[in-house]
């Protein structure tokens, strides 16, 4: 298995591959190299996570936990591929499984090619052309990489409806499956006692980047607050670029005394942040599918989201949240401000929340994982050998 990122490296894809290795852990016949990053400048590193599982680290000197620079990644797909080849030697691999096109499908593929073993490519959001604007100037130098690692895979998957169009949009006739992300429920479920009046709790959480939008966010938080005096509060959990321009507009917009930014809330500590509040907001110009939404629906809380990956199968304008155009501040405003004024509605959305996301459990997902893993493994010997 490979993934450049992983817990605490990374963002919302090393949250998945942290996840499904608990469930494979409970899968007798399964065994699991994970060849992830370090943030070490020249030591490899090795660690058991589980019965069967190892996970191992090649150091790419990462100098932000949040994501990595164009030549970490480079680091990662050089010398993970070579550690790669030294398993290999060692073991009988059925199959490589890759987080993401770039750089770990490039190391599938490269592994592919050299040995002939089959790899499945899950496509995790900025690996497709058109997902995020500020890679526009890579995508078309990465295309040919792109095609190359998705023709030649046994299986790719994408992780929602939009996601699949998007990479459809790239590539038509590629065939692509959809697995979704997923949610363990039975550690993110609603609280005994709803949280306590009259002040109402919206609580958005992701990295601080200008993707996220957080800018328009506190933007309509502001209007709102213009517009009624009914107790509010905003909580931004995470860190990221972003941070130091979004804390001087908060100062601008004179609504620091209700904005908190909380920083990185490790991950036993997020169920708390979600029960503490009343509303989750999502105001993301592009998602593959939102962890943190489904977090926040099995937690039982109303949502506000943009149109975006993921939110097709999980938001329903009207049932258990709203559904607002991206940077469309007066749209969101109205959005949070019938929130904060309906208690009765954000009760009886937050109910459906949860009912949806029970459909998203981990344990199915990695089933899913499982019988897509075995059939690319059956791929030896039907995929052309490139030898």
């Amino acid at each position: 298995m490979l993934d450049n990122e992983f817990p605490p490296l990374g963002g919302g894809t090393g949250v998945v591959n942290y996840h499904l290795l608990q469930e494979f852990a409970t899968v007798p016949d399964l065994w699991v190299d994970l060849v992830t990053s370090s943030r070490t400048r020249s030591k490899y590193e090795s660690e058991s996570f589980a019965d069967r599982i190892v996970i191992h680290k090649v150091p790419v000197n990462n100098r932000n936990i949040h994501h990595a620079r164009n030549i970490e990644l480079l680091r990662y797909a050089w010398r993970g591929w070579r550690y790669c080849r030294r398993l290999l030697r060692a073991t009988p691999y059925d199959l490589s499984f890759a987080f993401s096109t770039v750089p770990a499908g490039a190391i599938s593929y490269a592994l592919w090619r050299s040995r002939g073993l089959p790899y499945l490519v899950s496509l995790q959001g900025p690996d497709v052309p058109g997902f995020e604007t500020r890679y526009n100037y890579l995508y078309p130098v990465l295309a040919p990489v792109l095609r190359r690692v998705w023709r030649s895979a046994a299986v790719v998957t994408a992780i929602s409806k939009e996601h699949q169009r998007l990479a459809h949009a790239f590539m038509p006739k590629q065939p692509i499956e959809i697995v979704h992300n997923g949610v363990d429920t039975s550690i993110f479920h609603p609280p005994q006692t709803p949280p306590p009046g009259p002040e109402v709790n919206f609580v958005s959480v992701g990295r601080l980047i200008e993707r996220k939008g957080h800018h328009h966010l506190l933007r309509a938080f502001a209007e709102l607050r213009k517009r009624t005096s009914t107790p509010a509060r905003l909580t931004l959990v995470g860190t990221g670029d972003a941070e130091q321009s979004l804390r001087d507009l908060t100062r601008e917009l004179n609504i620091g005394d209700e904005v908190t930014f909380s920083g990185f809330v490790p991950r036993e500590g997020m169920p708390e942040i979600y029960r503490a509040a009343d509303v989750f907001v999502l105001a993301s110009e592009s998602e593959g599918m939102s962890i943190a939404l489904l977090e926040a629906m099995a937690s039982g809380l109303p949502v506000i989201v943009t149109a975006t990956g993921g939110v097709e199968e999980l938001v329903q304008e009207g049932s258990n949240g709203h559904v607002v155009p991206w940077a469309d501040v007066p749209t969101l405003t109205n959005a949070l401000f019938a929130m904060l004024l309906d208690r009765d509605t954000r009760i009886r959305m937050g109910a459906e929340s949860l009912r949806v996301a029970r459909g998203f459990a981990w344990q199915s997902i990695a089933q899913e994982y499982i019988s897509l893993c075995r059939r690319t493994a059956s791929f030896r010997h039907e995929i052309e050998s490139p030898r």
